[in-house]
Formats: C-alpha cells, sequence, structure tokens
C-alpha cells in the first residue's frame, strides 16, 4: 500500500485548502481507479472569534476554518488523522456514519479519554466505505461553534459527475451553555424572538381563544417545530454561496449534510425537480420531490439540473421558517426559489390538543398509519398544503377537522399528487438487497418521551446515567421499535452501523444511521451484530442529547480496545452530561419591595429559595428554601422538604380578606414569626396551575394556588398567588429584553408597587 501525507499547518501554505477542495468537487476532479492509500490529515483546534451578524462572538475553528476542512478518501484507503488540540479545554471527534474500530468512534469517556489540552491525538481506521459523511465533535457543546465538516468517501470507480460538498448548519450569537441553560429554566426568549408565542391575545385576534383554553387545561405549552432562535443559517459556513461555473444542461450532485445542532432544513430548487440518489452514504434508486426536510445530522445526495443559462435557487429553509441561507447555481438572470410561509401555530395547536390526553401521552388516532414519515402531522401547519389561514371561520373548521383520519389523510394526497411532492422515507428503496443474514434475533422497544415545561428528553422516561446499557451478542440481528410519544421530531442516531428502515420496500429496505421519527410515529430499523464494544445511541439533536437521551449498546464477552483505564471515573464523566444542574434566578426591585427567586435543578431534582422583602419594619422579610424531586414522566408531582423564616411586624397592609389572625382552616396562622421546617408536595393542575399543600415543624397546614407567566400578549405576562394564610398577589410582566423586565404587581402584605425585574 502506497503512503502519502496530506499534511496541514495552520498560517503555513495548505497543500489543500477548503477553497481549492471546493473547486475540485465543483469541477468533478476524481480519484478513480487508484492505489489504495494512507491518507493523512492534520487538523488543528483552536480558539477564534466569528462575526456572522455583525457582533464578534467566540467559536472554535479547526485549521482555521468554519466549517472544519472537507475530508476526502476513497474507498479502501487508510485515514491517519491527527487532532492538534490547541485550545485549553479538552475535545474530541467522531466520525458519524463511519465503520471504525470503537475506540476510535470519538465519544468521550466512553469509546476514548477526551483529547486533553495541547495534546495531540491520532485516529487511524480503513476506509471500508462510500459516501457522504460528517465528523463533529463529541465533547460538551463544541458542535454548535464551529466543530463541523464533511467527510467524503469516494468509491473506487465513483460515476463523473460535477460534485458540490454542501454542508448546513446554524448560528446563535447566545453561547451554547447559555442555550442549553435558558432550554431547561423554560423562557421563552426564543419564541418571542421566532414570532411564536401563541398567546392569549393572539389566540383571541385568529379566532382560537377555545384552542388556547383545551392547550391549557391539559397542561401543555405553546406549539413549536424547533426550541432554539438562531440568528443566522449557513450554507459551507457563509449565508450565500454563488457556484456560476455551471451552464445549461449541467447536471450537479449536491453532497448535503445537515450539520445543524438542532434545526431541521426545508431543501427546494429553483430549477425543478430534486433527485434524491443516496442518504446516510448509501445509494438508493433515484427518486424524485419537490422538496425535502433534512433531519439533524441526515445526509442526502441529490442530482438538480441546470436548466438554462441562469442561476437558480437552492434554498435551504430553517424548519420553523424564520430564516434561511441560499446556494446559487449557475450564471446570469436569478430564478428564485418559492419561500416558504410562516407556519400556523394555532392550527397546530389545535392539532396538538385533539392528539394528546390528559396524561401526556399521545392518543393513536383510529385507521391512520404512522410510519415512514408519510403522514406529516405538521401539515396542518403549512399555508403551502393546507392554504392559507385567512382568519375567518370556514378556514378554522377545516383546520378543527384536518386531524381526523379521512383529513390528514386527504391533506397528504394532495401534497403527494398535487403540485407539491415530498420526500418521505416510503419512498426511499436500497439499490441492492439489505436482508440480514440467518442469526437469532433480539427484539427492543423503545418509546421517546419528552417535558418540554423542563426540557427533560428521555427513552422510557429514563436517561443515559439513570440506565444500564443494552446488551447485545455479536453475531444476532438487532429489530428496535421506536415510539414517539413526545411532539417533538427526534432524529435517532445509532453509532458504528448502519440499520435497514422497514419502510415496506422488502428486501429493498433502505440503509440509513439516521433515522427521523415524527411525532406518533411508530417505527422499526433493525441491523446485524457484527462488531464489539460499546455504541451511542442517541437523539441527534444536541441539546436532547445532552438531555439523556440516548442509550449504549454494550456488545457482550467481546470487548473493544479502548485506552480508558479508569472506567469508573471516565462513566461518571460520561454520565455527568444529564446530570447538570442548570441555575436560574429572578429578581425584582419595585416601589413595594423585593421579591424574587433562585434555583439549582436538573432532571429530577430541585433546590430553590424564594424571598420577599420588604423596604420598612412592617412589611418584614421572609423566605422559604427547598429541596425536592419531581416525579412521573411529566413531572407533575413535586415532593419537597425546606425550611421557612418569616419575621414581620402586624399591622402591615390589611389584605381584603380582614383578620389576618386565622387561616381558612381555622388554625392560628404563624406567618408573622414563622421559623420552622416545612414537607409538602406541589402538583401542577388544569390549566398549569400548581397546588401546594404543606405542613411546617408547628403542625400549621398551607394550601396553596398558584400560576407564573400567562402570556397575555407575545411579551405581557401575568402571575397570581393565593393561599390559606390569606396572602395573595397579582402582577404583571413586560419583557423588554432575555434578562430585563418592566414589572408591577400588588402584595396583600405589601401593597402595591411597580419597578424593573431582572431574569437570569
Amino acid at each position: 500500500m502506497k503512503k502519502v501525507s496530506l499534511t496541514i499547518f495552520l498560517g503555513i501554505a495548505c497543500l489543500v485548502s477548503y477553497s481549492q477542495q471546493m473547486k475540485n468537487m465543483a469541477t468533478g476532479v476524481q480519484s478513480t481507479g487508484r492505489d489504495s492509500l494512507v491518507v493523512r490529515y492534520d487538523l488543528y483546534v483552536r480558539d477564534t472569534i466569528v462575526n456572522f451578524t455583525g457582533k464578534p462572538e467566540h467559536a472554535i475553528a479547526v485549521n482555521g476554518q468554519i466549517p472544519m476542512p472537507v475530508l476526502t478518501f476513497t474507498e479502501g484507503d487508510t485515514a491517519e488523522i491527527y487532532v492538534h488540540n490547541m485550545m485549553d479545554e479538552e475535545t474530541s471527534l467522531h466520525w458519524h456514519g463511519l465503520f471504525v474500530p470503537n475506540k476510535y468512534d470519538g465519544v468521550p469517556n466512553l469509546t476514548q479519554m477526551p483529547i486533553m489540552p495541547h495534546e495531540t491525538y491520532l485516529y487511524k481506521f480503513p476506509v471500508v466505505q462510500h459516501g457522504t459523511h460528517w465528523y463533529h465533535s463529541h465533547t460538551m457543546l463544541q458542535e454548535q461553534i464551529g466543530m463541523y465538516g464533511a467527510m467524503i468517501l469516494r468509491k473506487k470507480n465513483e460515476p463523473d459527475i460535477l460534485t458540490i460538498p454542501v454542508v448546513l448548519s446554524e448560528w446563535s450569537d447566545m453561547k451554547p451553555e447559555e442555550i442549553q441553560r435558558s432550554l431547561h429554566n423554560a423562557t421563552d426568549w426564543f419564541a418571542i424572538k421566532k414570532g411564536s408565542t401563541q398567546s392569549f391575545s393572539e389566540a383571541i385576534k385568529q379566532g382560537y381563544l377555545k384552542t388556547k383554553l383545551t392547550n391549557e387545561w391539559k397542561r401543555m405549552n405553546a406549539m413549536d417545530v424547533s426550541d432554539v432562535y438562531y440568528d443566522q443559517f449557513l450554507i459551507n459556513g457563509k449565508s450565500t454561496v454563488e457556484q456560476p461555473q455551471f451552464k445549461a444542461g449541467d447536471k450537479v450532485r449536491l453532497r448535503i449534510a445537515n450539520a445543524g445542532a438542532s434545526s431541521y432544513f426545508w431543501l427546494n430548487y429553483s430549477g425543478g425537480k430534486i433527485t434524491v440518489v443516496a442518504t446516510d452514504g448509501n445509494d438508493v434508486e433515484p427518486v424524485e420531490a419537490d422538496r425535502l426536510l433534512i433531519g439533524v445530522s441526515e445526509t442526502y445526495d441529490v442530482i438538480v439540473t441546470v436548466p438554462e443559462n441562469k442561476s437558480y435557487e437552492f434554498l435551504v429553509t430553517p424548519e420553523d421558517r424564520t430564516k434561511s441561507a441560499s446556494l446559487w447555481i449557475g450564471s446570469g438572470e436569478k430564478i428564485f426559489a418559492r419561500r416558504l410561509p410562516k407556519l400556523k401555530f394555532f392550527a397546530g395547536m389545535k392539532m396538538m390538543n385533539d392528539m394528546m390526553d390528559m396524561n401526556g401521552n399521545i392518543k393513536e388516532m383510529q385507521g391512520m398509519k404512522m410510519q415512514d414519515q408519510v403522514m406529516d402531522m405538521n401539515t396542518v401547519m403549512y399555508p403551502e398544503i393546507s392554504g392559507e389561514d385567512k382568519g375567518n371561520r370556514s378556514r378554522q373548521d377545516h383546520d378543527a377537522h384536518a386531524m381526523d383520519a379521512t383529513g390528514m389523510q386527504q391533506m397528504n394526497m394532495k401534497e403527494e399528487s398535487g403540485d407539491i411532492v415530498t420526500l418521505n422515507y416510503a419512498m426511499l428503496r436500497a439499490t441492492e438487497k439489505t436482508t440480514l443474514p440467518d442469526a437469532p434475533w433480539k427484539e427492543l422497544n423503545f418509546v421517546l418521551t419528552g417535558n418540554m415545561n423542563r426540557y427533560v428528553w428521555t427513552l422510557d422516561n429514563r436517561t443515559v446515567s439513570e440506565s444500564d446499557k443494552i446488551l447485545i451478542r455479536k453475531g444476532e440481528n438487532v429489530r428496535i421499535v421506536l415510539y414517539n410519544n413526545s411532539m417533538m421530531r427526534h432524529p435517532m442516531h445509532l453509532h458504528g452501523h448502519d440499520f435497514r428502515v422497514l419502510n415496506g420496500q422488502g428486501e429493498y429496505a433502505p440503509l440509513k444511521n439516521v433515522l427521523d421519527i415524527m411525532p406518533m410515529e411508530r417505527d422499526t430499523i433493525e441491523f446485524a451484530g457484527n462488531t464489539d464494544g460499546d455504541w451511542f445511541f442517541h437523539c441527534h439533536i444536541l441539546y436532547h442529547m445532552m438531555s439523556g437521551m440516548g442509550r449504549i449498546f454494550h456488545y457482550e464477552n467481546s470487548p473493544a480496545k479502548t485506552e480508558i483505564t479508569d472506567t469508573a471515573a471516565a462513566q461518571r464523566m460520561l454520565f455527568a452530561d444529564d446530570r447538570k444542574m442548570y441555575s436560574m434566578a429572578r429578581a425584582g426591585i419595585e416601589s413595594n419591595g423585593s421579591d424574587g427567586e433562585a434555583a439549582l435543578s436538573q432532571t429530577r431534582w430541585r433546590i430553590n429559595t424564594l424571598w420577599h422583602l420588604g423596604y420598612n419594619k412592617l412589611h418584614g422579610y421572609e423566605s422559604e428554601t427547598m429541596i425536592g424531586r419531581y416525579l412521573g414522566r411529566m413531572q407533575w408531582w413535586y415532593p419537597y422538604v425546606g425550611f421557612d423564616y418569616h419575621d414581620k411586624t402586624e399591622g402591615g397592609v390589611k389584605n381584603i380578606f380582614g383578620s389576618e389572625s386565622k387561616t381558612w382552616f381555622g388554625q392560628v396562622s404563624d406567618k408573622l414569626n414563622r421559623h420552622t421546617v416545612v414537607a409538602g408536595v406541589a402538583y401542577t393542575l388544569p390549566t398549569l396551575t400548581v397546588a401546594d399543600i404543606r405542613i411546617d415543624g408547628n403542625g400549621k397546614w398551607r394550601f396553596q394556588l398558584s400560576r407564573e407567566d400567562i402570556a397575555l400578549t407575545p411579551r405581557l405576562r401575568l402571575n397570581w398567588m393565593i393561599n390559606t394564610d390569606k396572602e395573595y398577589t397579582l402582577g404583571l410582566r413586560y419583557i423588554v429584553t432575555k434578562y430585563f423586565s418592566l414589572s408591577s404587581h400588588y402584595d396583600s402584605d405589601m401593597g402595591l408597587g411597580g419597578g424593573i425585574t431582572f431574569t437570569y
């Protein structure tokens, strides 16, 4: 085997720069029929500053670029990839979709120890497959800020067609750690930025008040299709990419990898049909569509044709349709692709109401076969399919019935047989038989579960750290049945394997390594157990994975040869991701005093303290500090213990209930001088009202009802509280920025006041 070195040095003339790779790929440069080589890359990982939005922000660049360099190999090569970590924090690289020795899979603390600061690590493996793949950091949230890039594995006799690698991603000026913290603290700042709040004023204006009330009665949040607001969407690191070298009649192969941390993307082309020829590195029989939705971490190879000597737009639009990015193919007059209109969120809310029961479970609709993406539940929100929402009664009546079996089928028939054909998995057919060898079978069943109220994402209501490894045997076939009982799509990725997607194509079921499973779907995948070691199976939405939505498959009696020596310590570090504590705080500074809360919480546990501080002796001071654990999948139950401290002087503001010496339980109140332990339980009622009953160390009971953050308008929020100590509050908060609000409230002890509230 011959050996070639493609050593790349940052700051030195690169033998293969990213722009040259793009040029070669776009002009059809091929490596066909050559001998197998040892191909070496040196990747230098450094902190950098980028400016995608007019504001300089921290990012991570590899060899001075974002995305990372396109790594190109030919099937049969040996890859030698030296990763030089020049940062002051650890890192790693995972080769997404590649069949590699387990120790080189790149999951820190599972298959390898992290690459520590200022150290170099060699990944060396044979290239035994072909197709479009990609690679990314599997450490912390580094993937979000630049550590992603394309891997092109060419066939030995690659077809001679003009080719462009297309790496899709997104950018936020907010640090990814702050994104993650905000998601776990249930802030809806991202919804405000995206225009998807679905407040009561919006519901009334659009004629959906009943829908909104039903939604809250079922203890659900507003409808959305994505979690995070992004400032920019990128193709190969830019919002607009020009490829003017193509002429009329040219067929262009786009090797597309969705390297976004959490964004699905709609793909459509102004020059006509999109022909899909491969997915996740595996060939499929060519199939035409007008558009497709590429899931997080999926890859597709598509062919588009340049009809005339003009410039045609390949439009990339995030699922929430907030912005877009464009790849222009050809030169001359620009032919724009059709923009996707804003989603009809209240139609989606109506759909969600119909689908969910009072216990947070999705009801299976009679007569509906939910699998293979054939019936997209979000279709009711697509104006280009279901029609523009005019706000009139007939439109609402149509939406109200859109989710029965007949209505949904008719809507999807309209989509597939009318002007718009959207790719789904049932349309994919492998080019060769993919049946598994005769072997014993092991079947696994998983329910995809989630809780948007607290941003908890699990399989069977358990995180990775709460679950044992799934044991499989080398030589057996594994069948996995997945049911999505959440209202979000989940791109489930299996490391180190391709699996068959059972989509009705029989022996020609397509091979993939990512399954985009939609709400209410039940899908089946199967793969041959043919390797060793530990392999991660997880949702590839970065923030879902970090919340614990995954499992580890372990091959029994065939341990992998890893460099991990202290397995117990490595496991603790691996489990730390979904056990992480997130901080939050809210402090109001108003003319009648200060109210606030600070908390640390994670998947199950929460520690918090509340305070009410008056500005004079009459109003006094009170605080409640609690530690509790959330129970159940929806976490509506919250038992807790803590300490209550009240120090007030009688004679403060007189409340409307008269004498404060007695509670509604008939007992003498001790709220003016209470220094005692407490124990209680809180429960989330329909309408998202929290009922809280507790007893203190003095034998005194208290029952309380409260509700926070009622969205009257997109930015105006209402909160209220009343309890059996004859205390009550009523407040308003107008959100100005993520961290700052104008606020006012009336307190039965401290009276009326106004000021500002800081939220962290």
